[in-house]
């Protein structure tokens, strides 16, 4: 299976943060471009310990993002091969695009609820 970031239908959001993928095999591939600033954390209040309980493994394109465990932090910069285990946050530093394969049942639940967030922020 091939695609151009084009190609991939829109999971969430819109320029300049988006998130557009599709579900391949046993995972999720997907392309996703979040702006300078971007806390993620705001996003995923309300999840337990307000973190992500998906795992990523990915590719950092461009950019510079800062990941918070409980247990420590790090940076990743352009060029940078990732995991994030389970139970993370993290701050967008500079503008961020990066390629990312999850689990799409344990991601789903975490798209759902940023959407919910999302959306309430909104009004």
């Amino acid at each position: 299976m091939r695609a151009t970031r084009d190609e991939l239908p829109i999971l969430f959001g819109e320029a300049p943060a988006t998130i557009r993928g599709a579900d391949w095999g046993e995972l999720r591939s997907m392309i996703v471009s979040l702006p300078a600033g971007t806390d993620l954390g705001l996003l995923l209040q309300g999840l337990p310990n307000d973190q992500c309980p998906c795992p990523h493994w990915g590719y950092l394109i461009k950019g510079r993002i800062r990941i918070t465990y409980a247990d420590g932090e790090e940076f990743l910069r352009a060029g940078d091969l990732y995991y994030w285990h389970s139970w993370h946050t993290g701050v967008v530093e500079e503008d961020v695009e990066f390629v990312e394969f999850s689990p799409p049942a344990e991601l789903d639940v975490v798209l759902d609820h940023v959407k919910r967030i999302a959306a309430a922020q909104a009004t």
